[in-house]
């Protein structure tokens, strides 16, 4: 008699295997994607009517899967999305992308993932794979959703198989895709490694096999506290040449030609997106289940959460030494988006800075390609053109978001001061800019 898991390694080797995303953000949309360029037939899962029509109707806002290329995959027969769970019962493998967002306390909160294991309990069956790919803390996988299968009557690793794999799409990024981004997988037994490693080697060119997936969880966390730490120290350095009167974007380029043991990292007005300011929060907050104080987590995380404060502070001294009252200014904004040429606000630094500026009594306005209105904390920021006329009326421009979209020239131009918190006019020479 054949085995279980060599029947699903024959579907998966033919691109028989039925793949179904449950969570159709950008990490879902992306992966999706993937698997239907591999020839397999995919179902999208997510409980979001709202979301379902808006791929439907082309209007999603992921740019990294355009709505063309979507409505064209929905054409071929070979994609389908709905809010239907009943469809989990027909499909052989199943990766689960949904948020992992924060509480108010900084605690992680796993209720999507569980929402998610709830929805696919009743449509569990022998021959199916399951793949979480959401961020979360070491140990969710073999604590919280292997022992939800085995109360369904399965055995983990024998009749259906469960594994671990982090994403790592990076939004707007051209050059690393999931195909040539190397894949980390851990299966809760060796079977279900050896299962989740086939199925991504259809997708992803290079395999990175762990032990365990906690090690593939502590690998997400770890990567994203990396770079989070390191943003950290750029920014409390770019604090500390203000007082020096050093120049820190000239200091950072000078370290970087050092060939070996040096990686540059830039400061910014604050850290955005899904990953750095939530990710290491889950790591610390496992870490005091165990009697331990993550430190240098929470340092990077204060350092990092400081920069609005620390650019509205700078705005409010650069408006003075011109003879303005901040209470009495208007600052343009330019891009809230957390990072260049994305169309994502989640965890912008941008919010908390206009947040600061009404505070202290600025009239603030904003100008995004990606963004077509602002509310935010209860309050509704206005979209304005960047005409030359609008940016001469306004007391300081700050750039927050660097989009390639922008015409710097012209916008420093037009603009009484102009405040750069990206290193983006590093190549002009123009009194009027000051630089974080």
């Amino acid at each position: 008699m054949e085995s279980v898991a060599l029947h699903l390694s024959k579907k998966i080797n033919s691109i028989e295997a039925k793949i179904a995303v449950m969570g159709l953000g950008y990490i879902g949309l992306t992966l999706a994607n993937e698997f239907l360029q591999a020839g397999f037939k995919v179902h999208g899962f997510d409980t979001s009517e709202e979301k379902i029509n808006a791929l439907v109707t082309g209007k999603n806002s992921f740019y990294d899967v355009s709505p063309d290329k979507i409505i064209n995959a929905l054409a071929t027969g070979h994609f389908a999305i709905s809010t239907d769970k009943s469809i989990l019962a027909d499909m052989d493998a199943v990766a689960i992308c949904v948020q992992t967002p924060l509480r108010k306390t900084k605690d992680p909160d796993i209720s999507f993932i569980v929402q998610a294991v709830d929805i696919l309990k009743p449509y569990l069956h022998e021959q199916m794979l399951v793949v979480l790919e959401s961020t979360t803390y070491p140990g969710m996988t073999d604590e919280v959703i292997k022992p939800a299968f085995e109360a369904q009557g399965f055995a983990v690793g024998k009749d259906l198989f469960l594994a671990y794999s982090p994403e790592r799409v990076d939004p707007g990024n051209t050059k690393w895709g999931i195909r040539n981004t190397p894949r980390v997988i851990g299966g809760i037994t060796k079977v279900c490694l050896d299962v989740a490693c086939l199925l991504y080697s259809k997708v992803c060119d290079h395999l990175v096999p762990v032990s365990s997936t906690r090690a593939a969880e502590l690998c997400k966390l770890y990567e994203n506290l990396f770079r989070t730490v390191n943003i950290a120290l750029a920014n409390e350095v770019a604090i500390m040449s203000e007082h020096l009167g050093v120049d820190v974007w000239e200091v950072i380029e000078a370290a970087a030609t050092k060939p070996f043991g040096f990686i540059p990292f830039y400061p910014g007005p604050g850290i955005g997106g899904h990953c750095l300011p939530i990710d290491p929060h889950y790591l610390s907050w496992k870490l005091r289940k165990l009697n331990y104080d993550a430190k240098f987590v929470a340092l990077a995380s204060d350092i990092n959460s400081s920069m609005p404060g620390y650019v509205a502070r700078r705005i409010m001294s650069l408006l003075e030494e011109h003879g303005k009252k901040i209470d009495q200014s208007r600052i343009f904004i330019l891009g809230v988006t957390y990072k260049a040429n994305v169309a994502d606000i989640r965890e912008s630094p941008a919010l908390d800075l206009i947040v600061r500026l009404k505070a202290y009594g600025a009239d603030v306005i904003f100008f995004d390609p990606y963004v077509d209105e602002l509310e935010y904390a209860g309050i509704h920021i206005p979209k304005v053109n960047p005409t030359d006329e609008e940016l001469s009326k306004s007391d300081c421009t700050v750039l927050i978001t660097d989009h390639s979209s922008f015409d710097l020239a012209r916008m420093i131009s037009a603009s009484k001061l102009f405040f750069d918190s990206r290193n983006a006019a590093k190549d002009f020479h123009d009194g009027k800019i000051h630089k974080l």
